[in-house]
């Protein structure tokens, strides 16, 4: 008969899978019997140290997948070789890419206004920050058809993001054909040195090759191409009259056709384009403060374009793009230039205005004086950038959301 486990004083067990108080622990044999007894925790000590390896190397092979973001090399090399299977196929697409804000950004940039100069800049920085630098080879159609307008608004807002979308063309109202209103930014210039350097470029060309105008305008009879410029503007020659004078607003007023028509309205609607969906316009005798607000305003683009435009390699290029056998007419044609373009000046000064202000606001000293009687010619220099005021630098981000909000 088999004996009952007695206690060290005596009797039996009434506890049998529990050591007693003070006693010593039943001995692992006891205990692999009793674990025996259960059907679902039978297995040795070797399949548990198993089980904590495995589960050991699955944590640490989480933890490097966490930390190196995503699988490890020599698993999706694994991979490869058991099958065509890919990670995609498991867990679907990847999450998609942070996008810089604004990720859409259009530079419909007006002719003669340093726009060659910026778009060389733009192709450097594209390639060096990997942003969609998206261009047009037609030069010549700023205006478009209402389909023509849905078919470019269409194409742009396609483009892979981040994009930086430039082109000769007046404001487009992306919001009117159901597209994501891009951020715009444009520059400007003094009206009549607009105009002169228009009328010569069209004539002669500039210093990358006089006979670049031979291609641009082959059909200029030679009388027209060595036109006085006085003349021209004496007599009164379409070229040097309304509305071909009317250039620069009709950028900003947009596509309607009142837009092309000299006048108050097609100025106002203008500035109201100018404050509600450019970010910047910029002007080109101050270029350099240009550059370095939009370095401020969309690093993401910009980022290091006053050292690339400082460089003297791209010195050597910039030069190549000024026009040639530039001249300035008389005080007489002068005057009648500036009756002639009283809006388009009104509208410059307007501009030149807001962009003062933005200097001030990031601390760019800007020395304003009252728009002069008659315009003042000269030919752009590069111009020293100036020294931020360190007490309004404190006030550049949160002013900059302001911006991004409008």
């Amino acid at each position: 008969m088999k004996k009952k486990q007695q206690h060290p004083g005596g009797g039996a067990d009434p506890w049998p899978h529990v050591a007693p108080l003070g006693g010593a622990a039943p001995g692992l044999g006891s205990w692999k019997r009793r674990v025996s007894q259960l059907p679902f925790l039978r297995f040795s000590l070797r399949d548990y140290g198993f089980c904590m390896a495995t589960l050991l190397v699955f944590c640490l092979g989480s933890l490097f997948y966490q930390l190196s973001g995503g699988p490890p090399r020599f698993l999706l090399d694994l991979r490869q070789y058991l099958g065509n299977s890919t990670y995609l196929d498991d867990h679907g697409p990847p999450p998609s890419k942070v996008l810089p804000f604004p990720s859409q950004v259009v530079y419909n940039r007006v002719g003669k206004c340093g726009s060659r100069t910026v778009v060389l800049l733009l192709r450097i920085l594209s390639e060096k920050h990997g942003f969609n630098l998206v261009t047009s080879d037609i030069h010549n159609k700023t205006r478009l058809t209402k389909n023509e307008q849905m078919e470019l608004i269409k194409n742009i807002s396609t483009a892979e993001q981040p994009y930086l979308f430039t082109r000769h063309v007046h404001f487009l109202n992306f919001s009117r054909f159901g597209g994501d209103q891009p951020v715009y930014i444009n520059i400007i210039r003094d009206p009549v040195n607009r105009f002169l350097s228009n009328y010569f470029f069209r004539r002669f060309g500039d210093w990358r090759g006089e006979q670049n105008h031979m291609i641009r305008t082959p059909s200029m009879r030679q009388e027209e191409r060595y036109l006085d410029i006085n003349e021209c503007i004496l007599e009164n020659y379409p070229e040097c009259s309304n509305p071909r004078l009317f250039y620069i607003i009709p950028y900003f007023c947009g596509q309607h056709p009142r837009c092309r028509e000299p006048g108050e309205w097609a100025l106002e609607r203008a500035k109201l384009n100018v404050n509600e969906n450019f970010l910047l316009v910029g002007i080109l005798e101050e270029l350099e403060d240009v550059l370095l607000l939009l370095e401020r305003f969309l690093p993401h683009y910009f980022k290091g374009v006053l050292s690339i435009y400082k460089d003297p390699e791209h010195r050597k290029l910039g030069n190549m793009t000024v026009t040639v056998r530039k001249t300035v007419p008389s005080p007489e044609a002068v005057q009648i230039l500036y009756q002639r373009m009283r809006y388009e000046y009104e509208f410059y000064h307007y501009v030149k205005e807001q962009f003062h202000l933005l200097k001030r606001k990031f601390g760019l000293k800007s020395h304003v004086s009252p728009p002069p009687r008659r315009p003042q010619f000269f030919i752009p220099s590069p111009l020293e950038t100036e020294e931020p005021i360190g007490d309004e630098e404190q006030d550049d981000s949160k002013w900059l959301e302001e911006i991004y909000k409008r």
